[in-house]
Order: C-alpha cells, then sequence, then structure tokens
C-alpha cells in the first residue's frame, strides 16, 4: 500500500487488482498500547446512508504503510472513543 506524500490518503490493490483510494481521517499514537492507529473511509455509504469508516494499526516504512488489524476488544473501545469525538467535533462546527 502506497501513500502520497501529504498523507491524506493511501491506495491499496484487492486480490482482484482493483485500486481503491482511501482518504486518511486522522492517526494517532497510544501511550497505553505503544501502537499507531489509523482511521480511514473509502468515502461509500452503508445502508443507512452513513460513510463508511475504518481503523487499523499502522507502522510506516518510508512510503508505505503496513495495516494491522485491531483485534483487541479494549483497543477498538479506545479507537471508537476518538471517532466519536471527532464527529462532536465535526458536528460542532457545523
Amino acid at each position: 500500500m502506497t501513500k502520497n506524500n501529504e498523507m491524506s490518503y493511501f491506495t491499496v490493490t484487492n486480490k482482484d487488482g482493483k485500486t481503491i483510494k482511501y482518504e486518511i481521517l486522522f492517526t494517532f499514537e497510544s501511550e497505553d498500547t505503544d501502537k499507531s492507529y489509523i482511521v480511514y473511509t473509502d468515502n461509500e455509504q452503508d445502508k443507512d446512508g452513513m460513510i463508511k469508516t475504518y481503523a487499523s494499526i499502522y507502522e510506516e516504512d518510508g512510503k508505505e504503510l503496513k495495516l494491522t488489524p485491531i483485534t483487541d476488544d479494549k483497543e477498538w473501545n479506545l479507537v471508537e472513543k476518538l471517532i466519536d469525538q471527532a464527529a462532536d467535533e465535526i458536528n460542532e462546527e457545523e
């Protein structure tokens, strides 16, 4: 997976050879887990009209990103809390 220089998006080529562009919403590091997290979207909507949002653990290697699934419930709770806070801030600005 390759990121651009501004780190505002990255692309992934799936197993079918299709390239998908994801927009990076935000990244953060957790002192509790000593890991870096990335929250991103392909800007597609789900059946309820909500924009699909994804999160992963990430490592940077030059221009490459290595994403790892979040499997720990405690980590998911941390990520969900930050996504909710970001959504609240956006709603307050509108």
